[in-house]
């Protein structure tokens, strides 16, 4: 993981302390909703240490997108089946170079945001009981994805 880390303290506030790091995923040739919450645990459990804070989770590229859903019941596979529905890789696209439909996938950021910023209480994540971070990415062209995980509190 690349590491940037950076403290400040305001007067007679606690200090404040902004870590980030990146990892890098494989998520294949396919379409594919994964779920990445552990390494967003094992991030927090690192840098956030028993402190309240935010969690942000970016993926900079033009073709995916960060989700909170339900994963393993079927809810990830019926969300990409939605965005299959919303969004057919046909040739109704503007943009074409790439595989065929490829246009759709530079459209999916524009619904699912490469970003979501999540509440951390005490070094954990709050998520709810179903809730997981779901790396989003349509695009098959494009196997490798980084993903930056910065803890602000």
């Amino acid at each position: 993981m690349a590491d940037n880390n950076h403290s400040t303290q305001t007067g007679s506030f606690p200090t404040t302390t902004f870590q980030s790091s990146t990892f890098e995923i494989t998520t294949g040739s396919r379409e594919v909703a994964l779920d990445i919450t552990d390494r967003c645990v094992e991030f927090l459990d690192e840098r956030a240490t028993g402190r309240d804070g935010l969690l942000n989770i970016f993926v900079p590229h033009a073709t995916a997108g960060i989700a909170v859903l339900e994963t393993g019941s079927g809810s990830d596979d019926d969300f990409l089946a939605t965005l299959r529905d919303l969004l057919p890789a046909d040739d109704r696209w503007r943009h074409r170079h790439g595989s065929p439909g490829h246009g759709r996938d530079h459209v999916v950021p524009g619904l699912v945001a490469p970003h979501a910023t999540l509440p951390v209480l005490g070094g954990q994540l709050a998520l709810g009981v179903w809730q997981s971070v779901v790396l989003v990415d349509t695009n098959g062209d494009n196997p490798r994805r980084t993903v930056r995980l910065s803890f602000l509190g």
